[in-house]
């Protein structure tokens, strides 16, 4: 099966490969690091702390919440449009995301991520070497996510290419076309299946 996957499910795709590589012909991430490369760079590289000082924030309880919440959204919205590529959300993009995160719990759980990679590190994996083929494409200009993670996540991986795009870290949205093309070169490589589901 081939994953594609950004941001926090990029993190659950990455370790789907570690654990379960028998099950991932191909995987394509946007914009998230392996998790050895970020958990060696959150250790040696200052930028990459700097960079990722808001989750400390986050394991404050329900202030975030609060803040996050407050008139409208307005945080949120405004983080979305300031770190994008003008015209990467409109604003009917933007009202229904607010709508989703108005859902009662939609805020607590979209912050539990960052609470429970602090709180419970994942154990080591039985391997770091990724063994399906995996395509990196990354948004250089991301203000969470250092580019200089970009080669140590491809190091650890049997077989990688990246892709360095002028973009920022929702780099399928502020260079849709660019991405798609990259990723139907890559997953329309791989093999029709027989059978059930196919």
């Amino acid at each position: 099966m081939p994953v594609v996957a950004h941001d926090w499910g990029g993190a659950v795709a990455w370790w789907g490969a570690l654990l379960f590589p028998e099950r991932i012909d191909r995987l394509a991430i946007l914009n998230v690091p392996h998790p050895i490369a970020f958990r060696r760079a959150l250790r040696s590289d200052p930028d990459q702390r700097k960079r990722s000082r808001y989750i400390g924030y986050f394991q404050l309880p329900w202030l975030p919440e609060r803040k996050l919440a407050d008139d409208g959204y307005r945080a949120l919205r405004g983080m979305l449009v300031r770190l994008s590529k003008a015209g990467s959300f409109t604003d009917a993009d933007l009202d229904r995301y607010a709508a989703a995160w108005a859902r009662p719990g939609a805020l607590t759980a979209m912050l539990a991520w960052y609470r429970a990679a602090f709180r419970r590190p994942a154990p080591k994996p039985p391997t770091e070497r990724v063994e399906p083929p995996v395509r990196i494409i990354w948004g250089i200009q991301d203000t969470a996510l250092s580019p200089a993670l970009i080669d140590p996540s491809a190091a650890l991986c049997r077989e990688a290419d990246v892709f360095r795009l002028p973009a920022g870290h929702w780099v399928h949205l502020e260079a849709p076309e660019r991405v798609n093309a990259l990723l139907l070169d890559f997953l329309g490589e791989l093999p029709v299946r027989s059978g059930a589901g196919s």
